[in-house]
């Protein structure tokens, strides 16, 4: 028998449910293969934003780097202190990943970091009871140097980690701090941690400074590993640039080591010091007092002015110095002509010279200018002519901005509504004026009259890339006088320096001539009246030497100094002039006035000659031989061949065996460090200038696992000793006061 078919709903309409979910469903993968998306959604950002990783590349900030490249400030590696409490962190119980002795731990740690242990161990315990995962210390955790850190994993401590970061580091410390600036760390609004100047060119600089993070991209399966085959896209990240500025580092620290004597000393409330190539127009050179460590911030105070560009005062006497160049020019100057020194009647004001109107009699307008006289500067300006004056003060860029590539610069103000004002102005009252203003007219006598525009950036250049963006060149900033002129007015001033009445004697050198001009310039009081009292005035000094050929122009200001009864202020004022100037030509190798002329050697290829042949063909020759050891024959040598050498030099030659110690009492710092190169000992060298002793003595056979500490020490300090008790006959200027009495009813 046939079986009958029954028709099944139930199967049929499970079948058409099963049929439409499966079209659904199909229907669905299509539209997301067409589409891509998901509920409004890119599933591919999706699957990147899982799987893709993407790692910051940190860029670097730029260095400010000195005229030869050394550093001044850059971005150094530093650690911070992480210790993990949470006991998740260890996965073997012999092999703790954190910490597991509180008291252990900050015991030790208090070694290592500026923080008691009290204050470490609450920390860590107020993290255990917090529950949290790990700690960090503040300040005192963090910019921890590369040797403290491995100091401190020595200990072993279990759970102290250390995280990588990098620090703004200014090696040199106080070194021309208001110039300079800082850069420290801030955190922005989206939590991230940026390096952002401050203060100073820093902050000036920040955008040039500051370099653009990169990134790399790459895939990872979900539990982080990277995918075999998997290709990373990197995008490398462009350092900051760097900015190389005309500062000389060893001039900077000659003249800061200079001014933190004289501010332990004297205690003078202001200071400020500037050094220049007069031929360039170069800022070599600029510091102030007070001063800080940028590195710490110690000594930072809420004056963050640069006071070289941008404090104004009255000049004082050396003002007087462009009243003889407009005398001169204007063919008016007759220093064999006398005057009545003393006192100068100018309607119902009384002009007085500094020695409460005394005077010296009748004498010479060149003794006058010598003895500072104010009344000798009233008589020329009845020769110039007023409004001329003022013709040649417009033309040394007084009452104006040098331009220097620094924001912020003061343009002082130059006063002559009244006839009065223009005859104050002859010696330096009632107008003010800049230090950096001072500098950039005073190269107008160095340069044969024709004034150079002061300039503090050499180069910016991005490492990375080479481009330069800013590139620092020589510039005129006008010529108001002739080069006849500028020749005379610096042998009066010269003479200042070298005449038995002159006003600056205690600023002569030792091996070269100088032409300036000192000046004790009066201060405004809260009461608007000048300032009474034996310090209470700005000393300041405008010198440039060798005086017949000046490579260096510098102006020193001094701004109540505690001196003692006998004391005046151009003491200290000379102290860092003579110091930092003497030095700073040594250093230049400016040939001194009174040099005998040396005979040049041509040195010779001595690679391969025995030691002891070349070093008697040396000596031969009145070259003084050092050898890295003790015989053999010649493998390198300092300097190299074909060099120029002055007879009294020094050259070094590479030999075998063992290195014997050299006495190094006397060495510049370059000559010590090419001993260094070619014997690869350890030289700790401390401090500018020549080597005064060294930890192991000559004669010492060492090797390079020895290290060897010598001490630098600049070549006039015996010089600046002698100058704190002043050379003898040195007359001690008084306060160059302008008595201006008014004597109407």
């Amino acid at each position: 028998m046939k079986k009958k078919f029954r028709f099944q709903w139930g199967a049929f309409l499970l079948f058409l449910v099963f049929a439409g979910l499966f079209f659904l469903l199909l229907a669905r993968i299509v539209a997301i293969q067409a589409t891509g998306q998901v509920e409004g959604q890119e599933l591919a950002a999706k699957a990147a934003a899982k799987y893709s990783q993407e790692e910051e590349l940190a860029a670097e900030r730029g260095k400010i780097l000195d005229r030869t490249g050394e550093i001044i400030a850059e971005d150094t590696l530093s650690y911070k202190l992480v210790a993990v409490l949470d006991e998740s962190a260890t996965h073997k119980v012999n092999d703790p990943r954190h910490v597991t002795d509180i008291d252990k731990t900050a015991e030790t740690l208090a070694e290592y970091i500026p923080a008691p242990r009290e204050k470490i161990y609450d920390t860590l315990q107020q993290g255990q009871e917090a529950e949290r995962y790990q700690v960090e210390f503040g300040t005192a955790g963090r910019e921890i140097s590369h040797t403290q850190m491995l100091e401190m994993k020595e200990e072993d401590l279990p759970g102290i980690l250390f995280v990588k970061n990098l620090k703004r580091l200014y090696p040199n410390g106080v070194f021309a701090s208001h110039l300079i600036g800082f850069a420290m760390k801030e955190e922005l609004e989206n939590g991230e941690t940026v390096t952002k100047g401050k203060m100073g060119l820093e902050l000036i600089y920040d955008d040039v400074l500051t370099g653009e993070n990169g990134k790399i991209e790459f895939d990872t399966d979900k539990w982080g590993f990277l995918l075999p085959n998997s290709e990373s896209a990197v995008t490398p990240a462009v350092d900051g640039s760097d900015i190389k500025l005309t500062l000389d580092r060893t001039l900077e620290n000659f003249l800061e080591d200079a001014m933190s004597s004289v501010q332990e000393e004297y205690e003078p409330k202001r200071m400020i010091a500037l050094i220049a190539n007069p031929k360039t127009g170069e800022i070599l050179a600029m510091s102030q007092r007070p001063s800080f460590n940028p590195n710490t911030r110690e000594g930072l105070s809420d004056n963050w002015l640069n006071e070289s560009i941008q404090l104004t005062t009255e000049p004082g006497s050396p003002m007087k110095i462009f009243t003889l160049a407009a005398a001169v020019e204007e063919g008016k100057w007759n220093p064999n002509a006398t005057f009545k020194s003393g006192s100068y009647n100018f309607g119902n004001t009384i002009i007085g010279d500094h020695n409460g109107r005394k005077g010296w009699g009748e004498i010479s307008y060149l003794e006058g200018f010598q003895r500072s006289s104010n009344v000798s500067m009233a008589y020329l300006l009845e020769r110039i002519g007023p409004d001329i004056f003022m013709n040649y003060i417009d033309a040394f860029g007084f009452g104006k901005k040098t331009g220097i590539d620094l924001p912020g610069e003061a343009a002082g103000t130059i006063l002559d509504e009244r006839e009065i004002n223009k005859l104050t102005l002859t010696f330096g009252q009632g107008s003010t004026v800049t230090p950096i203003q001072m500098i950039q007219a005073s190269t107008a006598f160095a340069n044969d009259g024709v004034m150079m525009k002061p300039y503090i950036i050499d180069e910016i250049k991005n490492p990375d890339t080479g481009e330069v963006t800013l590139k620092g060149e020589p510039q005129q900033a006008g010529q108001p006088i002739s080069a006849e002129t500028a020749k005379i007015v610096r042998d009066v001033m010269a003479s200042t320096v070298t005449a038995e009445e002159g006003t600056g004697k205690r600023f002569a050198l030792q091996d070269y001539t100088v032409a300036g001009k000192t000046g004790t310039a009066q201060i405004p009081g809260e009461n608007g009246r000048y300032m009474t009292g034996k310090d209470n005035y700005l000393f300041s000094f405008v010198g440039m030497a060798p005086a017949e050929d000046p490579e260096l122009v510098m102006y020193v200001g001094i701004q109540q100094p505690n001196m003692d009864v006998t004391g005046h202020g151009s003491k200290p004022v000379a102290e860092i002039f003579t110091s930092v100037m003497e030095n700073g030509l040594k250093y230049l190798n400016i040939e001194p006035e009174d040099a005998e002329e040396t005979p040049i050697v041509e040195l010779a290829d001595y690679s391969g000659k025995p030691s002891d042949k070349a070093t008697a063909e040396l000596g031969s020759k009145n070259i003084n031989v050092f050898t890295t050891g003790s015989s053999g024959k010649v493998t390198g040598q300092y300097p190299d061949k074909g060099e120029l050498l002055l007879a009294g030099g020094t050259v070094i030659l590479r030999t075998e065996g063992d290195t014997i110690l050299p006495n190094f009492i006397g060495w510049p710092k370059r000559e010590l460090l090419a001993f260094q190169a070619m014997s690869g000992l350890s030289l700790e060298i401390v401090g500018q200038g020549y080597a005064v002793n060294q930890s192991l003595s000559a004669g010492s056979s060492i090797t390079s696992d020895e290290p060897v500490v010598i001490r630098l020490q600049t070549p006039g300090d015996s010089y600046k000793v002698q100058m704190k008790d002043g050379p003898e006959g040195v007359p001690e200027e008084n306060p160059e006061e302008i008595i201006t009495e008014d004597t109407s009813e």
